[in-house]
């Protein structure tokens, strides 16, 4: 059988449990995710985010392309990727 691509399965899960364990922190904001809160529905809730999004070819199992991050912050920064998108999000001077 071949290996699902999709986000349900245990290959998925077992990633998620993976990212869930080895990092507390949103890797967009920095800030802590709490962990007690419902991840499916609250903004501030614990996601997997993928560096390179599934929409451009990323791999949905690969732990490299796998990071830990709200749910506000994941969908804030939908399918983008680049230098201006690595960075969390701060404001910009106006003093130049």
């Amino acid at each position: 059988m071949p290996r699902s691509k999709g986000r349900t399965g245990r290959p998925y899960r077992r990633l998620l449990a993976l990212v869930r364990a080895s990092s507390d922190t949103c890797w967009r904001c920095g800030h802590l995710i709490d962990m007690t809160l419902d991840h499916q529905r609250h903004p501030m809730g614990s996601t997997l985010d993928h560096v390179i999004p599934l929409s451009l070819g990323g791999d949905p199992l690969d732990p490299a392309n796998a990071r830990h991050a709200h749910r506000r912050c994941n969908s804030r920064r939908g399918n983008r990727i680049g230098r201006r998108d690595m960075a969390p999000q701060s404001p910009t001077s106006r003093v130049w």
